[in-house]
């Protein structure tokens, strides 16, 4: 972030959210040590807050999104805000690049590089073409925006653990804006470095992704029905009368196939050959907990009807069905 490449002034916001293993000593070890960087408190310790304890204090034009886990090119903030003066466009954003540091993670980033990793998502590096920018759904990673498009659409949402980005890019979307990913301002992310860590981040992504729909039915996806439809075919697999739970088992068969048809083809690709051998299990990860996840979200927040039916392409009966969005929660705003 300090290495951002940049004609005007920019400022570095660091929220932190009650840390209690030195990492605030470290912020304010680098407040210190450069004048552009600032240290915010954010009470109320979630992900969402803190965005908008930083968007309330930004003094600047721009703003970018700049999440941890990830290496962001020099040029990212220069690009983006370049984009955005075009015009055609209010926020811009770069693709996901996983790149794994360890055994697990440099598995779950071969995983992400692969069809059944991507599930449909242009986000992903491995889906773009060098020099060509492209609009993007609401499978956005981070980006730039003018500061008072961020204001105009009420910031984050506070009641959004995860999927906040689209969750906000549901809003974008419905009133007919253009979400444009350059590849250029691609990001380095390493991803979750355990297996049980990866299925709570699925996990979670599934039950608010349930959340996303209900508000904005034209977010969801065919992709987003997949997991929860395996983990149910699992549940047949295991209790149902005999014809159903062969059928059922005959399905698993042939998506274990294709699990590892995965790893083998991942196996060409990767720095470390027995880093393949994991795809197959980091995909089931991510499948299953996600598909355990949208079963939860399902339970806690309702059936996204409407967007069911609009994933399916019954507009018509998504019309119906449809309801209208409750308004943004962003206590740390300050409105």
């Amino acid at each position: 972030m300090l290495a951002q490449n940049f004609r005007g002034r920019l400022e570095v916001l660091l929220v932190d959210g009650g840390s209690t293993d030195g990492t605030r000593a470290i912020l304010e070890d680098l407040a210190r040590a450069d004048p552009r960087v600032r240290v915010l408190d954010n009470p109320r310790g979630r992900t969402p807050s803190g965005l908008n304890v930083a968007l309330r204090h930004a003094r600047g034009r721009w703003v970018a999104r700049m999440d941890a886990h990830t290496a962001y090119p020099p040029d990212y903030i220069a690009r983006g805000v370049e984009r955005l003066e075009r015009g055609g466009t209010r926020w811009v954003s770069g693709p996901v690049v996983p790149v794994g540091r360890s055994r697990v993670s440099r598995a779950v980033a071969l995983a992400l590089r692969s069809a059944l990793g991507r599930g449909g998502s242009r986000k992903w590096h491995a889906t773009n073409r060098p020099g060509e920018e492209y609009e993007l759904d609401s499978g956005v990673f981070a980006g730039v925006w003018a500061r008072e498009t961020v204001l105009e659409y009420g910031g984050w949402d506070e009641e959004w653990a995860r999927n906040q980005d689209a969750e906000m890019a549901g809003r974008f979307l419905g009133r007919g804006e253009r979400l444009i990913c350059l590849p250029q301002m691609g990001a380095e992310y390493t991803p979750r470095d355990a297996l049980r860590p990866l299925w709570r981040q699925y996990g979670g992504y599934g039950e608010y992704r349930v959340k996303t729909a209900l508000r904005h039915p034209h977010t969801m996806r065919r992709s987003h029905l997949l997991p929860p439809l395996l983990v149910m075919t699992a549940g047949v697999a295991l209790a149902a009368p005999a014809p159903l739970r062969r059928a059922a088992r005959t399905a698993l068969a042939v998506y274990a196939g294709t699990l590892f048809g995965a790893g083998a083809r991942a196996a060409a690709h990767a720095e470390h050959r027995a880093d393949a051998v994991m795809v197959p299990v980091v995909l089931a990860v991510i499948h299953f907990g996600n598909g355990v996840g949208v079963i939860r979200g399902v339970l806690r927040n309702g059936f996204p009807l409407a967007a069911v039916a609009t994933a399916l392409g019954a507009v018509r009966a998504a019309a119906k069905l449809g309801r209208d969005p409750e308004p943004v929660s962003s206590p740390s705003l300050g409105g």
